[in-house]
């Protein structure tokens, strides 16, 4: 079953800021139309009995306590082992550096490595953190960490929460472990994300705002970002449904700038300590053997097994975590992030200005020569689509890849997206969509099997010298709803190698579209071993999917996806 996600509730058109909060029965209408599209009318009878339970008044959360333990990074100490291999490797105090992680289990490892050799500190921050067997090694290597006298912090977007929510509790009972969650729901906190929304009917204004922030940060010296959740799905180890993604490993100079970033959340009014939220903690000693047992008794995961190199020539980052000096590409990086409180100023200039969005889309319109934009949601609304055309008229070479159909695990905003690439390829813009079967016979990033493959990495390169990665999406959501962080990294060099990955992907794993020449359509073009296949419709979807999108598409306004 297909994982529910908030996208489908939607904002205003890219660029165009929504106008207020939404009433309930419009929540209502949204949470129906939703979830009968996605899951099926059974989920859609399941909303409506827990939305008529949650209309006796449930939905509020208990105001912030002004008294709660405020904390700030710690400083970086040359008693860490990570400190002296970073600072032995940073060139110059104002420099970062960076390396690309296309493989899943490259950056899972990081993560791990990183974990297990903290010495002070792991500051943590994800929108989905699923309990399932990569999430629970984490968790473990975090316990681990915190047993040996590290600090962790571990903030978690409340929406996940459902499977993970005893774990959390468990930890935050951990000495030197502390868990937040960011706009925590009130009510059905043992159910699954339907009743959760449900019996905050009269709340869905606040509850629909989420963090979709990455982040992970060992003792104030080296981070990991960009597009991956911990989940199996993230690092090529989920049976059925797999992303093709992006993280990058970072030093130096731009560390301060995430953990100020993280620090601004921590402390945010909007995140609560999650003993404050649903039941009690239990007693110390009771729920370390509760952690224990939940992690002992559970399907372990597959062990850690990366490929000598990646598809860029490096090697697994715990191999030079072992040297005195690790190589990276260095340049000037810039962090930045959307404030906490962002998603509840609707309607303020000020905080549509100064959020990420508006930083990425500022720069991709200062382009000279080329754009290239990966995005796995991509709805870039009228003004974006003239944006894109100006850019096509000063001769700036455009690319854009996103999910085609049948990769998208979100139909809806597939059909957002769907409205504006006739026009886009009218402009000339070079657009790619990721194909599920050819995702699997590449092997370049990763090996797929017989599991679907999703595009999730979300990185523009500008002019080959300029690189951003984040968590953001070219969508409504990602600009006024969600929370959204990223990095802009200048290095020719960088910009290359990632452009190395996306061509990997789009050669490889992706179908060219192009307007087709006989009349108005689209065509949809790949290669079988030296013979060129050309499709009229949306390949490897079903008729009644594409019917179902159609349909859908005529009634639900742009707002709404």
């Amino acid at each position: 079953m297909r994982r529910f996600h908030l996208k489908a509730y939607g904002t205003a058109p890219f660029l165009d800021a929504p106008n207020g909060l939404r009433g309930a029965v419009q929540a209502l209408r949204r949470l129906m139309s939703c979830w009968s599209m996605r899951a099926g009318r059974a989920y859609a009878v399941l909303a409506l009995v827990a939305a008529a339970g949650a209309l006796s008044g449930c939905g509020t959360i208990p105001p912030n306590d002004p008294a709660r333990k405020a904390s700030t990074a710690l400083p970086p100490s040359l008693e860490s082992p990570l400190v002296k291999i970073a600072q032995a490797s940073t060139p110059s105090p104002d420099a970062s550096g960076v390396r690309l992680m296309p493989l899943g289990i490259y950056s899972l490892e990081a993560r791990v490595e990183l974990a297990k050799r903290a010495q002070r500190s792991l500051d943590v921050q994800y929108y989905h953190f699923e309990g399932d067997a990569t999430g629970r090694m984490l968790l473990r290597h975090l316990r681990d960490a915190a047993q040996r006298g590290v600090r962790v912090r571990l903030l978690v977007d409340d929406l996940y929460t459902t499977h993970t929510d005893g774990m959390l509790r468990a930890l935050a009972a951990h000495p030197n472990f502390d868990v937040r969650l960011f706009n925590p729901f009130c009510c059905a906190r043992g159910s699954g994300i339907p009743m959760r929304i449900a019996a905050s009917l009269f709340s869905f204004g606040r509850v629909n705002h989420r963090m979709h922030n990455k982040l992970f940060i060992a003792d104030g010296a080296m981070a990991v970002v960009g597009g991956r959740n911990i989940a199996d799905e993230y690092f090529l180890r989920h049976s059925q449904q797999n992303f093709v993604d992006l993280d990058a490993f970072v030093v130096g100079a731009v560390i301060a700038d995430m953990s100020a970033i993280f620090d601004r959340y921590w402390n945010s009014d909007v995140v609560y300590p999650i003993e404050a939220i649903g039941a009690p903690l239990r007693a110390r000693h009771i729920a370390m053997e509760e952690f224990s047992r939940q992690i002992e008794t559970a399907p372990q995961a597959p062990p850690l097994d990366p490929p000598p190199v990646d598809a860029l020539g490096y090697g697994p980052i715990s191999e030079e975590l072992d040297s005195p000096r690790i190589g990276l590409v260095w340049g000037k990086a810039r962090a930045f992030a959307d404030p906490p409180e962002k998603p509840f100023q609707r309607g303020s200039a000020d905080a549509i200005a100064a959020s990420v969005t508006q930083n990425v889309m500022t720069r991709i319109w200062e382009a000279k020569k080329e754009l290239v934009i990966t995005s796995p949601y991509m709805i870039p609304g009228r003004k974006g689509l003239e944006s894109i055309e100006k850019l096509r008229q000063q001769d700036i070479k455009v690319t854009v890849m996103t999910n085609s159909l049948a990769a998208t695990d979100e139909p809806l905003v597939h059909t957002g997206y769907s409205r504006y690439r006739y026009d886009m390829l009218l402009a000339g813009v070079d657009i790619y969509e990721l194909s599920p079967s050819l995702t699997q016979r590449s092997k370049r990033l990763g090996t797929f099997g017989t599991s679907l493959g999703r595009l999730h990495s979300k990185t523009v390169v500008i002019d080959g010298e300029t690189v951003f990665i984040g968590s953001m999406n070219l969508d409504p959501r990602s600009q006024a709803t969600n929370t959204e962080m990223g990095m802009f990294f200048d290095s020719p060099q960088l910009a290359k190698e990632l452009m190395r990955i996306i061509n990997i992907t789009k050669l490889q794993s992706a179908y060219r579209l192009r307007l087709q020449p006989d009349g108005p359509g689209i065509q949809w073009l790949a290669t079988d071993g030296e013979k060129e296949i050309v499709l009229g419709a949306e390949p490897e979807s079903s008729a009644l999917l594409r019917l179902h999108n159609i349909i859908f598409g005529l009634f639900i306004p742009e707002q709404l996806l």
